[in-house]
């Protein structure tokens, strides 16, 4: 049922249903006539829960309760999720020493966040006609000073600007890592 609201007591279709009690019994399969005669004697809804079982199953409790204990699974697992972006550094040839460590540390920032990082060596000028080798290298070194573990998900490829990569964190390499560090 692609319907985000649930059958309740007569908008139920079905002629028998599995019935839970209010108290959680199995009532068994019972008639729809005979389970809203219970919903109605316990003085709660009867709730049609799975509607594509054979035969559907119902259960007899409040409706705003179980709305409400509802509403709070569904914000649970939405905070649950982590949402993860692909967070885009760029390098330059000339870039200086000082300035690779921190944005080599702002890498490793986002890396434990969990994101996604895009490294981008910049080319500009001149610089279009270096040796691809150099190019590479130079990259590859920048993602050496990156002070947290990683894996490759894109490897170093030419891109419109100049030559890119794409790291993603390496949780089981970081734990060795800080397992081996001394305090």
């Amino acid at each position: 049922m692609a319907t985000d609201r649930l059958r309740i007591n007569n908008e139920i279709r079905a002629q028998e249903l599995r019935v839970i009690g209010a108290a959680g019994e199995n009532l068994g399969v019972i008639s729809l006539e005979a389970a809203l005669a219970a919903a109605k004697a316990a003085g709660r809804d009867l709730i049609e829960i799975s509607p594509s079982a054979v035969p559907p199953v119902a259960k007899i409790m409040d409706y705003g309760k179980f709305e409400y204990e509802r509403s709070k699974k569904e914000k649970a697992v939405k905070a649950k999720v982590k949402v993860s972006e692909t967070k885009e550094v760029q390098i330059k040839v000339g870039t200086g020493d000082h300035d690779m460590g921190l944005k080599a540390k702002k890498i490793a920032e986002w890396l434990a966040e969990g994101h996604r990082v895009r490294v981008e060596l910049f080319l500009k000028g001149r610089y279009k006609g270096m040796s691809e080798e150099f190019l590479k290298e130079r990259l590859g070194r920048f993602l050496l000073r990156i002070p947290y573990a990683y894996k490759v998900a894109e490897p170093v490829a030419r891109s419109p600007k100049g030559f890119a990569s794409v790291i993603e964190r390496n949780l089981a390499a970081q734990a060795k890592r800080e397992k081996n560090q001394p305090s």
